[in-house]
């Protein structure tokens, strides 16, 4: 039997989950109610912040959680779990509470991407494809959100299917690139399943399928003489390519009354080129003629040739952006943050040698700072969940790791970030489209100040934690240090 035609994505999980689930069960604790948070450490290629995403998919996966006969056989067959713990998978089902940050928001380091409360067993078992969810395309929309920033308006279109790292992140890559402003694709069955439009015209063997690179050309703009593209650098760009480029669309596309219609480069030196195919085009009136550049682009490349004053109306990135190249890992991590124990919320912390290993204990709210004036993103906040903000006033904010560096902030509003997307099991949240998404994640990038948003040296965006928060904080750390805990690693 070929599986793959059989993955119950319910499997995809790290074993220690089932282990873990399995000792729960025989330890009494199984039913035990806890918290855990989806958290990054941090942001991917030094930058100021990332983009949340993935969270459709995670919905997707909750609402789908079950074991089936095939894999109750497969982990009885380990011979390492209990009878009770398998008949427990059989009828299993998720009937915890999940809040989440939206999607296409921008986000910071030990913030609560996701919030999970359930049954331990239940929240030990979706750690991993909450993770791969969320650190995938949050990872792909931080990176597409630089390259989009640097283009400085021009149209970006996602080109990395074939470098992608399988099927999944080649289509779900393409959906986060869209989410944080790319204008489209080349991965056609991203526009059939989550509508990111598919884009593209011809390659090299196009070119050279014809006897000459003139009919090559003049065949596609007869065919799409609304989409005439046409890769000039097949051979020889300023000789030839751009020539009979423009040859084609004179023969073809003026007595149509077209002049809608462009190049694209995927060699060379692209400023020099790009600045030559300007003039040429210009001087045989093809102004409107557009000029798109690919070729392992990324957002230091992108902003290069601009300041070299290339010609460029868009850009096709691929692997660079598919794969995120630069910084391959987004780093998010689930960690148990509280237990509840006779209806009480006891909150638990991990220590860690390594500070930024620290986690941030209990079960908490995220709030985002908005001034009244600019509409401008002034500060986060974590507090606990039963703590409310005074917005009517001033109000102080420090950061937790610096505490002498403080800020007084006016004129303010607080917005809770999270959003409630299951209670009891069943969902609550009325999923956006992409489109909302991207208009909201458009509409969020606004609020960031520009030096927030800088490539090198960001400026540093305060994420505080309320006074009650922070000392049940240091009241676990001082804690843990004067307990006899044997010490112990952490892999993550």
């Amino acid at each position: 039997m070929d599986m793959r035609s059989h993955q119950n994505m319910t499997m995809l999980c790290d074993f220690y989950e089932l282990t873990m689930g399995n000792g729960y069960l025989r330890a009494g604790i199984g039913d035990r109610i806890t918290y855990f948070d989806l958290f990054f450490r941090q942001v991917p290629d030094g930058g100021g912040f990332a983009i949340a995403a993935g969270l459709e998919q995670v919905v997707e996966y909750i609402r789908n959680l079950r074991f089936d006969e095939d894999d109750i056989a497969y982990l009885r067959g380990r011979g390492i779990f209990c009878e009770e713990f398998l008949s427990y998978l059989k009828d299993f089902r998720f009937t915890g509470d999940i809040w989440a940050v939206p999607e296409g928001t921008p986000v910071f380091p030990r913030e609560p991407l996701i919030t999970v409360r359930a049954p331990a067993i239940q929240a030990q078992l979706v750690e991993t494809y909450l993770l791969l969810a969320v650190n995938h395309q949050s990872l792909i929309a931080t990176k597409a959100s630089r390259i989009v920033r640097a283009a400085k308006g021009r149209a970006v279109m996602e080109f990395g299917s074939r470098r992608a790292q399988g099927a999944d992140a080649a289509i779900l890559g393409a959906r986060a690139a869209y989410i944080a402003g790319c204008s489209g694709t080349a991965c056609t069955i991203s526009d059939q399943c989550y509508g990111v439009k598919a884009l593209g015209t011809m390659a090299h063997s196009w070119v050279q399928m014809f006897d000459s690179e003139y009919e090559a050309f003049q065949t596609y703009c007869r065919m799409y003489p609304t989409n005439a593209v046409l890769l000039v650098d097949t051979y020889d760009t300023l000789r030839s390519g751009i020539p009979n480029a423009i040859r084609a669309f004179n023969e073809v596309l003026k007595p149509m009354g077209i002049t809608k219609c462009g190049i694209r480069l995927d060699s060379g030196d692209m400023s020099y080129l790009t600045q030559k195919a300007r003039v040429m085009l210009d001087e045989a009136g093809w102004t409107e003629a557009t000029i798109t550049c690919s070729n392992a682009l990324d957002e230091y490349l992108i902003q290069d040739l601009l300041l070299q004053g290339a010609k460029i109306d868009s850009f096709g990135v691929g692997e660079r952006l598919i794969t995120a190249r630069s910084e391959p890992v987004f780093g998010g991590v689930y960690k148990l943050v509280a237990v509840e124990r006779g209806g009480e919320i006891i909150p638990k912390i991990k220590v860690s040698e390594n500070v930024v290993k620290i986690t941030v204990p209990h079960f908490k709210k995220l709030y985002r700072f908005y001034a009244r004036d600019t509409g401008k993103a002034l500060a986060d906040y974590m507090a606990l969940s039963d703590e409310t903000v005074d917005d009517s006033g001033n109000f102080e904010i420090f950061d937790p790791d610096i505490t002498w560096k403080r800020k007084m902030l006016y004129n303010f509003e607080a917005r809770e970030l999270q959003v409630q997307v299951f209670r009891g099991g069943e969902l609550v949240y009325d999923l956006p489209t992409l489109e909302e998404i991207r208009a909201y994640c458009a509409e969020q990038m606004n609020t960031l100040w520009d030096e927030v948003k800088r490539f090198e040296n960001p400026h540093n965006y305060y994420v505080d934690l309320s006074q009650k928060l922070w000392d049940i904080r240091n009241d676990l750390l001082v804690n843990a240090r004067h307990s006899q805990v044997p010490a112990g690693g952490s892999a993550d």
